[in-house]
């Protein structure tokens, strides 16, 4: 088994929908999925991508992907990779496939200049956190992760949102 890691190019959107896909459906939210061909094409590939893509292929077949961004720490004064999402298909599990994808994003953030690496991980997923804990990654159990999104953000946006609590916040 030859096992490598790439640069996702334009053609890979299709397959890096169906990992999508997959990933949300293990995650138990495909029905979130709004992705498509030609927005992850547009996202990743277009003029101003907003994310990078890696694919790694197992005898040149694509079997897991990784989507990543730059972060900036005003604390550091410097960028920082994060991961955004990270899947390796079943068949190609305990091949290393998914160490092989952190390890790559690892070097692209040292060789960048970043001043760290981050992800997150939903609490019920043990097999991937064992893999976090045994390449030394730290929880970062002090911070509370917030999101807006939809009709959320769009009321937030126009000032119509203030659901509850202090109206000075």
């Amino acid at each position: 088994m030859t096992l490598t890691i790439r640069d996702a190019v334009r053609a890979d959107a299709p397959v890096i929908l169906g990992f999508i896909i997959d990933l949300a459906t293990y995650e138990k939210a495909a029905d979130a999925v709004d992705a498509t061909v030609d927005s992850l094409t547009d996202t990743l590939f277009g003029p101003k991508p907003a994310a990078r893509a890696v694919i790694a292929e197992k005898d040149g077949r694509p079997v897991g992907f990784a989507i990543f961004f730059y972060s900036y720490s005003t604390w550091q004064a410097r960028k920082g990779l994060y991961l955004e999402d990270l899947y390796v298909a079943p068949e190609a599990r305990g091949t290393g496939a998914g160490k092989a994808l952190l390890r790559h994003l690892a070097r692209i953030a040292l060789t960048e200049g970043c001043g760290r690496f981050e992800w997150s991980v939903l609490d019920w997923n043990a097999p991937a956190i064992r893999v976090y804990d045994a390449i030394g990654a730290k929880p970062q159990s002090e911070w509370i992760r917030y999101r807006l999104t939809g009709d959320d953000l769009a009321a937030f946006a126009d000032g119509d949102a203030m659901k509850t609590g202090d109206q000075d916040a």
